[in-house]
């Protein structure tokens, strides 16, 4: 298992029942990302090396897109709307030049965990995208797991910058000690949401860099994308 065996504490009792339900699902369904790079984001951003999390929903429901880190993509796969309006908000932020593709290992390996709420999904209609979120229930899913992962690094006593966006990652604010760590919010990048203001100008990129100067961890090179 990739995750730090600290980070599945609460998840004990129920862990072998989620990972074969996921399991058993892609006999029937096209689910995202491959089983081998489900934990991918943990295994780039180890536990001990997190300076910052960027919080999203689930993984992108396209076959060749979801690749295991929230909102990225593999380098040569068309970049998702998503991500073209984080680059947009980077290069408005920082000026940062837009990138021509969507790989974010090179934020990862900074220590930016790029997590999910739930970390797989099935391909297919509304309803089948929100199989894996709604396993069970909203407090024996994925979200049992994700949820562990953030009260895990909010108990970390260096300080963290968190970037939620969107109201599912918004939603898990209460899990963070916000009087030692910082915590960024914003809707979610897609289209659907951005366009309708609350994501553009919030400038998430400077702050978290601002953030993590004055706590004297260093600032993330946004630009080093791979």
């Amino acid at each position: 298992m990739p995750a730090s065996p600290r980070w599945l504490n609460a998840t004990v009792p129920y862990w072998a029942d989620l990972l074969s339900f996921v399991t058993k699902d892609r006999e029937s369904h096209d689910v995202f990302p491959s089983a081998s790079a489900m934990f991918a984001a943990f295994e780039l951003t180890p536990y001990d090396r997190v300076r910052v999390v960027i919080l999203g929903q689930d993984p992108y429901p396209n076959a060749g897109e979801a690749h295991g880190p929230a909102f990225a993509v593999p380098t040569g796969v068309r970049v998702p709307p998503s991500l073209r309006n984080i680059h947009r908000e980077l290069n408005t932020d920082l000026g940062v030049p837009v990138p021509a593709h969507g790989n974010l290992n090179g934020w990862a390996r900074q220590g930016v965990l790029l997590l999910n709420t739930a970390l797989t999904v099935r391909a297919g209609s509304v309803a089948d995208r929100k199989a894996h979120r709604k396993w069970r229930s909203e407090k024996q899913g994925w979200q049992t797991f994700t949820d562990a992962v953030i009260a895990s690094i909010s108990a970390r006593p260096e300080p963290v910058v968190f970037l939620l966006w969107g109201a599912d990652a918004k939603a898990k604010e209460h899990l963070i000690d916000t009087s030692r760590h910082e915590v960024f919010r914003s809707v979610h990048p897609s289209p659907l949401s951005a366009n309708r203001g609350g994501f553009f100008g919030t400038r998430p990129f400077s702050k978290a860099n601002n953030a993590l100067k004055e706590a004297g961890r260093g600032e993330i090179d946004w630009s080093r994308f791979r």
